[in-house]
């Protein structure tokens, strides 16, 4: 096998473990359990997974979805999770290469899948991510890019502009429109990102979650006040930003040129 197959391979099972990794952190950190021990089990029965029950993706199709003890349906999210990972994974290898870039991006992705199947699930964005992320970020951003000027503005315009509409809506409604998670977690992503990017998230993830908006008020007759939560689309945005960001703006200001 040729070096230019074995190591997007090997980044994509490298990806698959991080992803099971995530998976215990996605049920556990919102549910205040400790991501270190006990070791995995079934939620229905407590059965604990030897580790040929733990093999990401493969122990899922093996077992058929299902726990050996009980019979208990295990959730798809669990292979989702792992598979996309691993697909992030590889995309960041084919981006980066092996460099202290990817291993900065990729450690982003991770924070962002979490984010995006926690908020999804539980609508929540739990600090023990976000605001560690935004430390990190500023830290890696002098290291790899985009440098710590731009981070210490990401961090500002993302927090600032968010907390700005979050604060504008309450005056004007009297409820709350946007949750502190969701600032806090757009500080993280300018950080990581810087100020150029954490913009484009913030234009993509709007765009996106009003499409799907308009999407469930057609389908399913919602109230305009059903809560979407935005930081799965914050999520969404943030990964495209990093990964095609540059690109994305430089097609967007040839318009203008």
């Amino acid at each position: 096998m040729t070096p230019e197959i074995l190591a997007p391979l090997a980044v994509g099972v490298l990806g698959l473990v991080v992803g099971s990794f995530l998976n215990v952190c996605i049920y556990r950190i919102p549910r205040n359990l400790s991501i270190v021990s006990p070791r995995s089990r079934c939620t229905a029965c407590g059965h604990e997974l030897s580790w040929y029950e733990n093999l990401p993706v493969v122990s899922y199709a093996w077992l058929r979805g299902k726990c050996r003890s009980c019979g208990a349906p295990f959730s798809m999210m669990y292979p989702l999770v792992e598979l996309t990972t691993a697909a992030v994974f590889v995309v960041g290898y084919w981006r980066y290469g092996a460099s202290p870039m990817l291993a900065a991006r990729l450690l982003f992705a991770c924070a962002m899948i979490a984010l995006f199947v926690i908020d999804l699930q539980h609508k929540i964005l739990p600090n023990e991510i976000t605001l560690p992320g935004v430390v990190v970020g500023l830290v890696l951003s002098g290291l790899t890019g985009p440098g710590w000027i731009s981070s210490l503005i990401g961090i500002a315009v993302g927090a600032g502009t968010l907390f700005a509409i979050a604060e504008a809506y309450y005056q004007v409604r009297g409820e709350e429109g946007l949750g502190m998670g969701d600032v806090k977690m757009l500080a993280m992503i300018g950080a990581f990102l810087g100020w150029k990017m954490v913009l484009l998230t913030l234009v993509l993830s709007s765009m996106s979650g009003s499409i799907v908006g308009v999407a469930i008020l057609l389908v399913k007759k919602e109230s305009l006040k059903y809560a979407l939560p935005f930081g799965t689309f914050l999520a969404v945005g943030a990964l495209i930003s990093a990964v095609a960001g540059d690109a994305l703006l430089m097609w967007y200001l040839g318009f203008y040129s």
